[in-house]
């Protein structure tokens, strides 16, 4: 029976108007998606509290009490219905906002019910809202257990798909298939982990008949998600260096020696020296390279491409540098052309603004070789660019780009040239093998010489004229400042200051004391915002007012100052990333997180963590436990992360590093999934990522 090709639109309670609900809201249509629509809590329904032992701190809980003084109030949209509900320790009240003209005929007088719901608290009294009622002798089979609690829409409730109404569906599909879910694991693989049964792993984890069972069935689940995707990467892995082959860079020449020797802006750190080496070896080994760089904001990966970039020129092959924006990409065209303008080496620049004379003339230098060096954005996909002999591809930020966007440089030479991906946004460990296990992946964890870490401040924004005052000082050494906001103008959403009054602010201050204020943000025209960024480049302007358009791209070393504006709006890798606009001179340089007093525990815990370290791993990883993968380093984009139904790569490294030694073991064994006992893998890697493999080769 295939799961997956049964609608649920058939089964006994759901029919088309609900089906359709789902589809829309959870992405559910058939009996395997629904299945897998798992719980994100449970409530242990055997414990029933007494009603003088309730406070609102307390999660959903349960009460066996009698029910008197039921009452409508108010009138139209502001009606409720409320009710008291008693035991022999004391009363709460009930209330409910709509469905109680039905619930008023069904409760009776002197009768005992099961009242099931979250307390909370309202003036300084306990009441519980909305809370399911059931007769209690009724319900008595209801206290064995767990019950599943699930994830429901504002849109579904409206359709009758609640908690309890996924709840039915489930059971539906238990009675319907009666055990015949097909096994995805071999009888041997599950006997050797100790594994439960599929079909008793999902029973159990709607239907948990105990905390052991429960625990079980989630680990196995959990288990095969993460393992299937191990394997998957890691298969593209095994099968790319066993037959892609890549162009032998033997030579480290001319180029490469004269540079280290003559032109080194400063002495590389053992990170990168490292880092260099690896590249050296990937290169020379006569397989296709496909290296993620990463590398802290500043720590000097620029550097390191450039390095590659001669070894490539030595062997007589082009190289070209992709980046995200034209912002970046010009930085790295004026960077790199200022390292190398001493050396004859031809560098262009090709972006979406550049003219079409230009262009002719870049298409003909890349095709007889005159063009060695190429750098810009995406425009380096069109088909119209061809290079004589391209060896070595450089993609920075990545995850900016789309899979099937990066595949076409494969596409501009006959033998795929070398991979080199850099990103500044540290990666989790746990992220890294699970987004990018088929890159071997290099670390830089130095700072260049000469840079100084930076001070990391938490200011409330009753301070705002102190930190002015501080901000002058610096502006006074000859410095000039960031200041971020999360908005652009005033919206009714977010009660945070924004963009427009913040520039008002800061001219009215700062101007009369002949400091330029200059202002960025999203919704300016490209010509504008190059304008501005230019004027802050060369510091005719001392202070620039931006939203994060400045995240990713702009280097002023002169810039000693980040003020991040309602710091609590923004998360971890962002703020780390604002920061990192600062401290890329010999200056100290200082940033300052203004929040207001109110903030919530999670906010608190993003500032303290950015105060406390400068390590952009170790935010990273604090980042991940606080708010999960999300769309960390284009996980949408990948159909990795963001897929996973219940394993949890904040909370789950030991199954992660477990099942990614047994996929190696396997592997390391069979590396195509050939031999027979190995045959339910592959099947299973190829129902799984079907629409998926294509594109991992290349990032």
């Amino acid at each position: 029976m295939e799961l997956s090709s049964l609608n649920i639109k058939f089964l006994p309670g759901v029919g088309e108007k609900k089906a359709a609900t789902l589809l829309e809201e959870l992405d559910i249509q058939s009996f395997e998606d629904m299945l897998y629509h798992i719980p994100y809590r449970y409530i242990d329904r055997t414990k029933i509290y007494k009603i003088a032992d309730l406070n609102k701190k307390l999660p959903y809980i349960q009460l066996k009490a009698k029910i008197t003084n039921l009452q409508s109030v108010g009138v139209g949209s502001s009606s409720r219905m409320t009710a008291t509900a008693y035991d022999e320790t004391g009363s709460v009240e009930l209330v409910w906002f709509k469905g109680f003209k039905f619930l008023a005929s069904q409760i009776e007088a002197e009768k005992e019910y099961l009242i099931f719901g979250q307390p909370s608290e309202f003036n300084r009294k306990i009441n519980i809202v909305h809370p399911e009622i059931d007769n209690f002798e009724k319900a008595s089979k209801l206290l064995v257990g767990f019950q599943s609690i699930y994830s429901t829409t504002e849109k579904m409730k409206k359709a009758f798909l609640n908690s309890k109404s996924i709840g039915k569906i489930q059971d539906a599909i238990f009675k319907t298939i009666k055990h015949k879910i097909p096994e995805t694991l071999p009888a041997w693989f599950l006997q050797k982990h100790k594994l439960l049964f599929l079909h008793d792993s999902l029973y159990n984890v709607h239907f948990p008949e105990s905390q052991n069972t429960l625990e079980k069935a989630i680990y196995r689940l959990k288990f095969e998600e993460l393992f299937y995707i191990q394997l998957n990467i890691l298969k593209l892995k095994y099968k790319r260096k066993k037959y892609f082959k890549g162009n032998v860079f033997t030579t480290v020449g001319e180029y490469f020696n004269t540079f280290y020797n003559q032109y080194l802006p400063f002495e590389l750190t053992n990170a990168q020296k490292r880092v260099i080496k690896e590249l050296r070896q990937d290169c020379g080994s006569g397989k296709q390279m496909n290296r993620l760089l990463q590398g802290d904001v500043g720590s000097g990966k620029t550097l390191v491409a450039v390095m590659g970039m001669l070894i490539a020129l030595d062997n007589y092959f082009q190289t070209c540098l992709m980046a995200p924006t034209e912002i970046l990409a010009k930085q790295h065209y004026e960077t790199i052309s200022e390292m190398l303008k001493e050396m004859g080496i031809t560098v262009a620049l090709l972006t979406g603004s550049t003219r079409k004379k230009e262009r002719e003339r870049i298409h003909q230098g890349l095709l007889d070789g005159s063009i060695q060096i190429l750098i810009g954005t995406h425009a380096l996909l069109e088909n119209v660019v061809s290079f004589q002999n391209i060896g070595l591809a450089i993609i920075d930020e990545q995850h900016r780009f789309g899979v099937a966007q990066r595949a076409k440089l494969w596409q501009k030479n006959t033998t795929p040239p070398h991979v080199f991906v850099m990103t500044a946004t540290p990666i989790p460990r746990t992220l890294a093998m699970t987004l990018y296990g088929d890159l071997d992946v290099s670390v830089i964890d130095e700072l260049p010489p000469g840079r100084k870490p930076i001070t990391t401040q938490h200011v409330f924004e009753k301070k705002r004229i102190e930190v002015f005052h501080f901000i002058e000082k610096e502006l006074e050494k000859g410095r000039q400042a960031y200041v971020v906001f999360p908005l652009i103008s005033e919206s009714e959403k977010f009660d945070f200051r924004d963009l427009e009054a913040g520039f008002e602010e800061l001219n009215n201050y700062f101007l009369p004391k002949g400091y330029k204020v200059g202002m960025v943000h999203g919704k300016m025209k490209p010509a504008e915002k190059e304008h501005e960024m230019h004027r802050f480049v060369t510091a005719e302007t001392k202070i620039l007012v931006s939203t994060t358009v400045i995240e990713v791209g702009v280097n002023v070393p002169n810039a000693s100052v980040m003020l991040i504006e309602s710091a609590e709006r923004f998360g971890l890798s962002q703020l780390h990333q604002l920061r990192g606009r600062v401290g890329r001179g010999a200056d100290q340089s200082y940033c300052i997180l203004m929040t207001s007093y109110k903030i919530s525990n999670d906010s608190r815990q993003r500032i303290e963590t950015m105060v406390a370290t400068n390590d952009g791993f170790e935010i990273a990883e604090a980042d991940l436990k606080l708010r999960g993968p999300g769309d960390l380093e284009g996980t949408q984009q990948s159909g990795l992360a963001c897929s996973l139904k219940i394993a949890n790569l904040g909370k789950d490294l030991l199954i992660l590093n477990e099942v990614s030694r047994i996929a190696n073991e396997i592997l390391a064994q069979d590396p195509d999934l050939e031999e027979e006992e190995h045959q339910l893998f592959a099947s299973q890697i190829k129902r799984l990522f079907k629409t998926r493999i294509t594109w991992r080769y290349i990032s």
